[in-house]
């Protein structure tokens, strides 16, 4: 039987359409040289030149680093005339202040705009509807807002090791001792905006509060300071006991309040060296760890009351510390 013959033609060239298949992979390009280099760079520079969480950042921070903290720190959305007005007054750090297209003009809508301007805030007018939306946006639906709205930035606290420096370089140029307040615990922001008050006014250096179950520098906080916390620094201990400890060992003494101390307030001798002062929580005063760690527990003496609001007793406090320290006795 004759051979079965094969239909196939003979083979046809490809016209060089394999040809770039068979020249194989070239070398990969340089990433400068790459389409998308450039485009990345400009990001990348973007990035790098905000400002990061820990950069220092209102008055009275100098040098010493701060570092911003979500907890009872966070960007808040303030509205309504009256509280706008006594934000601004006060000094809150804010970007911007929103006003109603159209609105009626008051003494405190021109005074909020007036403060707004002098310290820098963007003012934006928009419609009233995209006010409602940006309240519903920030938590508070259905806030009557009255045509204007406040955005603050968030708190940045110091670190606690900065806040030791600055006060031994302030010690060093005035010869005063350092002076702090620290918080056990005390929740209520309204305590502590009270607390920075007289901690401004009787010249201490700082505050210290934990990080967690405990007040952090609010909206509320601010306001009851009456703007002393744009310049008195706050600091954000991760753990109390521990940054006490710390303190300890760089020659500072930490001295607790508490109605059953075993020294008299005003027979407290370590008033004229570096000191911290202690004020327990509004219910269950000095937490054990703390009270342990304490130098001293001292009592402020009292008749007629059972005790005294944190914020009433650190104000004693910072005050007899003050008459010692003048007076040497």
């Amino acid at each position: 039987m004759p051979a079965k013959k094969s239909k196939k033609g003979p083979t046809k060239g490809s016209g060089g359409k394999g040809r770039r298949a068979l020249e194989g992979r070239k070398g990969t390009l340089p990433a400068e040289e790459r389409h998308w280099y450039a485009d990345k760079q400009r990001r990348s520079t973007k990035r790098t030149d905000k400002p990061a969480a820990g950069a220092p950042a209102g008055p009275g921070r100098g040098a010493a680093s701060a570092r911003a903290s979500a907890a009872g720190g966070g960007a808040e959305f303030l509205v309504g005339r009256n509280p706008v007005v006594e934000a601004l007054r006060a000094g809150v750090p804010a970007t911007r202040l929103f006003l109603a297209n159209s609105l009626d003009q008051d003494e405190r809508v021109t005074e909020a705009a007036r403060l707004a301007g002098a310290a820098g805030v963007e003012i934006r007018e928009v419609p009233r509807a995209e006010l409602d939306r940006r309240c519903e946006s920030n938590g508070q639906p259905g806030a009557v807002h009255q045509g204007i709205a406040l955005h603050t930035r968030p708190y940045r606290y110091w670190d606690p090791a900065d806040l030791l420096d600055a006060a031994r370089r302030t010690e060093q140029e005035t010869g005063t001792a350092p002076l702090f307040v620290a918080l056990d615990g005390v929740t209520d922001p309204h305590n502590l905006g009270a607390v920075a008050r007289s901690a401004a006014a009787f010249g201490a250096n700082g505050l210290l509060i934990p990080e967690r179950r405990a007040a952090g520098v609010t909206m509320a906080a601010w306001k009851t300071s009456a703007g002393t916390l744009a310049t008195l620094p706050v600091a954000q201990a991760t753990n109390l006991t521990r940054t006490l400890e710390a303190y300890k060992s760089e020659a500072v003494f930490v001295v607790g309040l508490d109605g059953d101390g075993d020294t008299r307030l005003d027979h407290l001798d370590l008033a004229t060296g570096p000191l911290v002062i202690v004020v327990g929580s509004e219910g269950r005063g000095l937490s054990r760890l703390v009270r342990e760690t304490c130098d001293q527990i001292a009592a402020i003496p009292i008749t007629g009351a059972e005790s005294l609001n944190a914020s009433v007793a650190a104000g004693v406090a910072l005050y007899e510390v003050t008459r010692r320290r003048t007076t040497d006795h």
